[in-house]
């Protein structure tokens, strides 16, 4: 259960969502076993091999998709929240796929905060996600797609981030 101060300090960090730390996460051996075994080898395994930067917010490899990248939040030596998300930017289309926030420091403003910044990074892209919308997520992604090209309505991958063109 979280207290007032640690809500007061994730609703702070929602206000820093611009502070991002970045790390490339690109290692040539894991890319080449990647590309060798057509995807099947060289995935990162698990949160350690996501770097964890000394920066509120940051933006490293995904640790489940090949190829993606996570925006996190870090609270207290953890992450507070976390998003998956591809660009295409010659589709003009960007993917974010689960979003998750720990219990303790939902409806703080960090899912809104986190996405807001992707959009702010990325403009004039249309926002989707691959797969349906769970029947409690609905709420947040109607807040969190109103007034966003896209929406966050689903919308499979283009052919051009499929292949890795």
């Amino acid at each position: 259960m979280a207290t007032d101060e640690d809500r007061r300090a994730a609703i702070r960090l929602a206000d820093q969502a611009h502070e991002v730390g970045r790390a490339s996460g690109r290692v040539l051996w894991r890319e080449v076993l990647q590309r060798v075994s057509s995807g099947r080898l060289g995935r990162p395994h698990d949160w350690l091999d996501v770097p964890q930067l000394d920066s509120p917010w940051q933006d490293t490899i995904s640790s489940e998709r090949m190829g993606w990248r996570q925006r996190a939040a870090n609270l207290q030596g953890e992450f507070a929240f976390a998003v998956d998300y591809r660009i295409c930017h010659r589709c003009r289309i960007g993917w974010v796929e689960q979003p998750y926030t720990l219990p303790q420091y939902q409806r703080c403003g960090l899912g809104i905060a986190g996405l807001a910044s992707l959009r702010s990074e990325h403009p004039d892209l249309s926002w989707h996600t691959l797969g349906g919308h769970l029947t409690e997520s609905k709420g947040f992604w109607g807040v969190v797609g109103r007034d966003v090209l896209g929406g966050y309505q689903q919308r499979p991958l283009c052919p051009h981030v499929e292949t890795g063109r």
